[in-house]
């Protein structure tokens, strides 16, 4: 087990505190907004060049404005030829990524069919993060070390992979297609390092917590009030929610902390690792798989 000094409500600055990222390249998906945002200025403030790819890139621009050391690009994790255009630019200015933080994604969305007819969720947050890794992968293996980070949420035991339906065809429930995105999120940071810790490329996943950030632009106030999320007037109910500093700071950690250079392909909760399920390994290999058969591409390795 990793022993760390950290947990619920460190910040991203404790996590940095002490580390040079100079020198470094890190990208971001999702890097402009909300979680992915304190990630950008959190790596951006240790010293690193971050890389922001956007579906919206005037969005992005505004928004890390005041951001040292930002790069942003096009990028739409739904389109695999916007995939592969992005990587392609990318290796031509950086040919080595030492940090690959999967920060990108939607929640509990209307039903949405994206490429060749897949269910958004599992398209945006799994398939296109899986795209995009393997066309990095010269890039990750080219740094001395480098690191994936995989944002996945809070782990149920009830979540699963619907072997038999994962686009949703035969009925869709935003919420089972959420978890089961992000328990590929899980999988992926499991079955990535297996295949990449001989190539000094690790990989994790996180869950940072409950958080108030854009990821809710689908959900009504009424469903969150119902939830108990916040009250009638908006207020977030007390002791619920971490900032978004906090919420950043387990992704962060992950994607530096030398604590964890002997580990990888775990999943971490508050800055700190935690126990896997037994079945993982099996069904990581299957959704790895799968996700290659899906996406024509399987170069990790």
């Amino acid at each position: 087990m990793t022993h760390t000094t950290f947990g619920a409500h460190s910040t991203t600055g404790d996590v940095l505190a002490g580390i040079d990222l100079t020198g470094r390249t890190a990208l971001v998906t999702g890097g402009y907004s909300g979680l992915g945002l304190a990630t950008t200025r959190a790596l951006s403030r240790a010293g690193a060049r971050v890389v922001v790819p956007a579906l919206r890139p005037d969005v992005a621009r505004q928004a890390l404005a005041d951001v040292a050391g930002v790069e942003v690009d096009q990028l739409d994790l739904a389109d695999l030829d916007s995939v592969r255009a992005f990587a392609e630019r990318f290796r031509r200015r950086h040919p080595a990524l030492d940090i690959l933080i999967a920060s990108a994604g939607v929640m509990a969305c209307p039903q949405r069919r994206v490429g060749p007819g897949w269910e958004a969720h599992f398209a945006i947050n799994h398939l296109g993060h899986y795209a995009l890794t393997n066309l990095l992968w010269p890039a990750l293996t080219t740094a001395d070390t480098a690191r994936v980070v995989s944002v996945a949420s809070g782990r149920d035991a009830t979540w699963r992979l619907r072997w038999d339906d994962v686009q949703f065809e035969r009925g869709y429930d935003k919420w089972a297609a959420y978890t089961q995105s992000k328990l590929a999120n899980i999988l992926f940071a499991r079955h990535l390092d297996m295949l990449g810790r001989a190539r000094r490329v690790r990989a994790f996943a996180v869950n940072p917590g409950w958080i108030l950030t854009p990821l809710q632009r689908h959900l009504a106030v009424e469903e969150m009030v119902t939830a108990g999320w916040i009250d009638a007037d908006g207020t977030p109910a007390p002791g619920l929610f971490k900032t978004v500093e906090q919420g950043a700071a387990t992704q962060v950690w992950a994607a530096t902390s030398p604590d964890l250079d002997a580990n990888g392909g775990e999943y971490c909760v508050d800055c700190r690792v935690t126990p896997g399920s037994p079945t993982d390994g099996v069904e990581a290999a299957r959704l790895w798989a799968l996700s290659a058969d899906l996406t024509g591409l399987n170069i990790v390795g």
